[in-house]
């Protein structure tokens, strides 16, 4: 290591903060404080080094009618400072997991090298030549998260993230529930308790469920500790290709381990703040899928469907939404937040005529199709910006001011959350705003039938960089569906 990046490596300690309540850098987060507290020896030494760990499983073909699933593995030193712990540089491929299928719950096996090494950084160090003290020290690693999609979660964790016990926060304690029509696990109304008691959403028996008022608290998060005891009263599944398929008891209706995660072996991993992370962009794309497309009314993408209508019937008290009867067809009345053809057709033609600066966003354009009123292959980081900068602009004059606002409201919280700097009080502010975000957008009328489930209430971003986020979700189904990860949708 040279002197000058020697030297960076102490940044996380001797860098210069302009306000202590400034969130900048991970250092500046809850979760890196909370493990300096826990582990004072590992702290003292300003040169051990701090981990992430990223994967993420994606179509290394172009033709994505091939399906095959390659997952690299990631590692990222966060010593560094913030214009550089995110560079190329700073992110070492260490191994890299083959196709064409996705390794599921057999990830552990290709992590065991990795892991192991992560157990000898911990528990013996490696003696190192310090390039800017000239000075041997003995250095010590460890590893504070993993970051991933919503399916790499459960693989990692061993908490499957599928079915009604699908959220990984709330496990057992969830209120979700299969719709009788759609068949899907639905999360409809089960973030009314993440609100203020007091709250005036709490008592309204009209516009959510009918005739429930929430009284329960939100469910309370269990420390790693109180995890890993769980976990382990379950036996170890056997990882081979000749196993066959491992439930432990219960699965499904009392849990969702599917395993022992291997990360469980590192010493300190119980005591970590946040141990798996999921990737923003991600969270971003599928939220935008869904609104969008039920905007647009994409065929056979739209959350608007006449199931959705009937399971809206069973469940809320919107007369003005329930599928009518025209002659011998059951037919589906226009929602107030999907565009006409006309509407629909202009916002096409505006999409097609933007034009961005080099290197802000790919060539929307040419995932706009004017003649037959879509957009497609749109990659994840163009979902990003349109959810954050063009949705507000793309709606603002056909939807109504209620609706367009709390879409305005979804782009500007991406923004925050996204941003690089930002007040550790605003994260607080934003986790309450959130809730609110989501009971407009149902009070709207806007996807209030489905399971606008991948964005819930309770972002944990205070306690992490600015690149990161753990978030409460629920199903995957919609969770990978752009090019790049259709290898990973198939599993």
């Amino acid at each position: 290591m040279v002197d000058k990046t020697a030297r960076h490596m102490r940044w996380h300690i001797e860098g210069i903060r302009r306000d202590p309540n400034l969130i900048t850098h991970p250092s500046d987060a809850e979760a890196w404080k909370k493990f300096d507290v826990s582990h004072p020896n590992f702290a003292s030494e300003i040169r051990n080094v701090r981990l992430g760990l990223s994967t993420v499983g994606f179509n290394p073909f172009e033709n994505s009618s091939v399906l095959v699933t390659c997952w690299p593995v990631f590692i990222t030193l966060y010593n560094l400072p913030p214009s550089m712990c995110m560079k190329r540089t700073s992110i070492f491929l260490t191994l890299v997991i083959p196709g064409p299928n996705s390794p599921k719950k057999h990830l552990d096996v290709y992590l065991r090298p990795l892991v192991d090494e992560l157990k000898i950084l911990w528990d013996e160090g490696v003696f190192t030549f310090d390039a800017y003290k000239k000075q041997n020290f003995l250095m010590r690693a460890s590893l504070l998260w993993t970051i991933s999609d919503f399916p790499a979660y459960g693989m990692l964790s061993g908490w499957s993230t599928q079915g009604r016990l699908a959220c990984p926060i709330c496990m057992e304690r969830t209120k979700s529930f299969y719709l009788k029509n759609g068949g899907k696990c639905c999360w409809f109304d089960c973030h009314q308790q993440f609100l203020p008691m007091d709250h005036r959403f709490g008592r309204n028996k009209n516009d959510f469920k009918k005739g429930i008022v929430e009284k329960s608290p939100p469910p309370l998060r269990l420390s790693g500790i109180e995890v890993k005891t769980r976990v382990f009263k379950h036996p170890q599944i056997t990882f081979s290709r000749k196993s066959g398929r491992q439930k432990h008891r219960g699965f499904g209706k009392n849990h969702n381990w599917t395993k022992r995660s291997i990360f469980l072996e590192l010493s300190y991993w119980e005591t970590n703040l946040i141990r798996y992370n999921l990737d923003v962009m991600h969270i971003e794309k599928n939220v935008f899928d869904n609104v969008f497309k039920t905007l647009m009314n994409v065929k056979e993408k739209t959350k608007d469907n006449p199931k959705a209508h009937e399971d809206l019937r069973l469940l809320c008290k919107r007369p003005e939404l329930e599928l009518y009867k025209h002659g011998d067809k059951l037919m589906k009345p226009k929602a107030v937040y999907v565009l006409t053809d006309d509407q629909i057709k202009e916002v096409c033609e505006w999409l097609k005529q933007l034009r961005f600066p080099d290197g802000y966003v790919s060539n929307i354009a040419r995932c706009v199709n004017v003649t037959e009123k879509k957009l497609y292959s749109m990659k994840s980081h163009d979902c990003h910006v349109f959810l954050q900068r063009l949705l507000p602009l793309a709606t603002r004059d056909f939807l109504p001011k209620p609706i367009w606002g709390a879409l305005a409201e979804l782009s500007h919280f991406g923004v925050d959350i996204c941003s690089t700097e930002i007040q550790a009080d605003h994260m607080l502010q934003l986790e309450a705003d959130i809730v609110e975000i989501l009971f407009v957008l149902f009070d709207g009328g806007i996807m209030e039938e489905v399971n606008l489930n991948e964005l819930t209430p309770r972002t944990k971003k205070r306690t992490r960089n600015e690149l990161q986020e753990n978030v409460d979700v629920g199903d995957d189904d919609d969770d990978i569906n752009d090019e790049e990860d259709e290898a990973e949708e198939a599993e």
